[in-house]
């Protein structure tokens, strides 16, 4: 079976639960942490692989990577996951999920990357500019800081890009250099 396909199952199934029971946003955070808590700490995927790790210590694990408050639909979620011996797919539906929560409550992922850290003036401006091209929209954002750019900045919005740094101008040009 695609192993996409599970997921993406789980994911709607738990949203639309959690929807019944006014509880999207909360599990939201919840799966955010636990899609970070599986981003830093690769093992995590290994050991809910494991089958010589109890199912207490798996459901403690997935209760600990979604941070210090857990609602019970979550708690439950967990519960039927062991029971139905899906807890490998943990970080692929929190992802799914994720995913279909920000695409019904229109959220749109921003990342900044620039070659150094920009004051918060700088930064006010860029989201300034995100804000007017995405009207309607929810925005969540994030930085990264990447050396290699040399100056300016790239802004990633979603599956859309705008790449004004100095590195890519130089690419640019030397581009230009090969074809003509």
């Amino acid at each position: 079976m695609d192993n996409g396909l599970i997921p993406r199952r789980y994911a709607k199934a738990l949203y639309k639960f959690a929807a019944e029971h006014g509880t999207t946003d909360a599990v939201y955070a919840e799966m955010k942490e636990v899609a970070d808590a599986f981003a830093g700490n690769p093992e995590l995927q290994k050991t809910l692989g494991n089958p010589f790790v109890s199912d207490a210590d798996k459901e403690a694990l997935l209760k600990a990577a979604a941070g210090s408050k857990v609602e019970n639909d979550y708690l439950g979620f967990i519960k039927m996951l062991l029971e139905m011996r899906r807890e490998s797919f943990m970080h692929l539906i929190a992802l799914a999920y994720r995913d279909l929560y920000r695409k019904e409550n229109k959220i749109s992922q921003v990342t900044f990357t620039t070659a150094a850290q920009l004051p918060d003036a700088e930064m006010s401006k860029l989201r300034g500019m995100v804000e007017k091209a995405f009207p309607g929209r929810t925005l969540e954002y994030s930085t990264r800081i990447d050396p290699d750019l040399i100056g300016g900045f790239v802004v990633d919005v979603d599956d859309a890009r705008m790449d004004a740094s100095i590195s890519n101008e130089i690419e640019q040009l030397r581009l230009n250099l090969i074809t003509k």
